[in-house]
């Protein structure tokens, strides 16, 4: 038996969505709390939420549960989220091929910028940040496209709360400096990456927005200084707006 205490509602919501999702036939809520094992009254208080909510919906019997159409589109908009991850590796690859380097989607995080995707470079000599790596804001072209992109306010107090740790000797350790170049990225698109994270790593980014223009990750590139210098990384910036731009119009 669950333990109710311990159960989110909100998961317990999802655990009989599960149930009567994986079900041939529709069920009632005693055969739905088979697979869950809560209290009676929890059951049948929740499938009937449910059912205001229109996420279920009865059958003709009366007594039994199915999908409510309500359900049904969220299942059709998870799996639109599956087709957009495979559209968003597609422009990744595309600038990947064009540049020859590796590209990276990375999102903000509370502590840092996170890399949700990444397409590698086919070098054998190459710099691997594998996904799901956390990296901070203030050394990395990534973070600070996303630093620049906060109101005045939300950076303010960003900024203030980055401990500043000095990755090499080109990171930028104080608040004035950051603020100066962050104004810059704003004004110019770009955010650039000079040996700043790793000795011997440079990389540009890009903003990708939502409909709104609100600022929701950040498309990247990064090598070695052997191959890539400033020049290099500027002439593969409109292949990268072009990027932030398709990125865009997935609406992820």
């Amino acid at each position: 038996m669950t333990d109710e205490a311990r159960v989110p509602t909100n998961l317990r919501t999802l655990m009989i969505m599960e149930a009567v999702a994986q079900s041939e036939e529709p069920l009632t809520p005693t055969e739905i709390n088979r697979s869950i094992g809560l209290p009676k009254q929890s059951i049948h208080r929740l499938c009937q939420t449910m059912l205001e909510e229109g996420f279920l919906i009865r059958d003709v019997s009366g007594k039994r549960l199915r999908p409510a159409p309500r359900a049904l589109n969220l299942a059709r908009g998870i799996l639109a989220s599956q087709n957009a991850t495979i559209a968003r590796r597609q422009v990744l690859n595309d600038i990947s091929e064009a540049t020859g380097e590796t590209v990276n989607f990375v999102v903000p995080e509370p502590n840092g910028m996170t890399y949700l995707d990444r397409v590698e470079t086919d070098w054998m000599f190459r710099i691997e940040l594998p996904v799901g790596s956390l990296v901070p804001f203030h050394c990395t072209a990534s973070g600070k496209c996303y630093l620049a992109s906060l109101s005045e306010k939300a950076r303010k107090r960003a900024v203030t709360a980055i401990s500043f740790e000095a990755r090499t000797g080109n990171t930028v350790t104080d608040i004035s400096s950051l603020n100066t170049e962050l104004n810059q990225v704003s004004s110019r698109g770009y955010a650039v990456d000079n040996e700043e994270f790793f000795e011997g790593m440079i990389a540009i980014a890009v903003p990708v927005r939502d409909g709104t223009g609100r600022f929701f990750g950040a498309l990247a590139v990064h090598g070695p200084t052997q191959r890539l210098n400033h020049d290099i990384l500027l002439d593969h910036l409109p292949r990268l707006k072009e990027g932030a731009k398709k990125l865009a119009d997935l609406n992820m």
